[in-house]
């Protein structure tokens, strides 16, 4: 899995359109020009190789934006921008999702980062390290509606701050969908060690999909 990458070097901010709708029809022609270079770079397991062109294309839409390419769970990869529920960007997702070519077999496409079917089996790669989310312990505590998070891996001690907070919010989308994850996640902290009476994703996941099923 590869994660959401702001593609932006803050020197040389791109030209973007400032009409959501213009913006979304412009990213869809060239994602069409540019798809058959996309195929083959993922056909040959290298989507480095246009990383930074499609992070061109969606930095022309807002620079803000982010994005990943992955892979799908009704077709075979999946393509998704995000606004990180930022209201400020919002109406350009809004207007790429809606501008959206059909789903097929080969492409699906998604406006916030969806829930993986089963986060314990997902590997993150951070540079040379591959982190497994089955690893990751959480401590949760329902509060008015929100629940407070406390992380845990067993390999955040040895992380940089910045790899470490990922770490600790990755999971939690992967788990949940940034949607969800926005709707019911307060606080959210790393743990240096494992709590008591942690849990794991899974168990996070059905938890918090009871409090959203629960009328009261």
């Amino acid at each position: 899995m590869s994660w959401l990458r702001r593609r932006t070097d803050p020197d040389h901010a791109p030209v973007h359109l400032p009409n959501p709708d213009e913006a979304a029809v412009a990213f869809w022609h060239a994602w069409f020009d540019l798809l058959p270079t996309v195929s083959a770079a993922l056909g040959d397991g290298e989507p480095h190789r246009v990383e930074g062109e499609i992070g061109a294309l969606v930095a022309g839409m807002h620079p803000d934006l982010e994005f990943s390419l992955e892979r799908g769970h009704r077709a075979i990869y999946a393509l998704v921008i995000t606004s990180r529920e930022d209201p400020k960007l919002r109406p350009y997702t809004d207007a790429w999702i809606a501008a959206a070519p059909p789903e097929d077999m080969i492409w699906e496409y998604h406006d916030s980062v969806p829930a993986v079917p089963d986060p314990t089996l997902v590997t993150i790669n951070l540079g040379p390290r591959r982190i497994r989310l089955a690893d990751v312990r959480v401590v949760a505590q329902v509060s008015d509606g929100l629940v407070d998070v406390a992380v845990y891996h067993p390999e955040f001690a040895d992380l940089d701050p910045h790899s470490r907070q990922t770490m600790t919010f990755l999971p939690l989308d992967v788990t949940l969908g940034e949607r969800l994850a926005g709707e019911r996640l307060g606080r959210v902290e790393s743990a240096a060690a494992e709590p008591e009476g942690t849990i794991d994703l899974l168990e996070f996941r059905d938890l918090v999909r009871a409090m959203s099923e629960d009328p009261s």
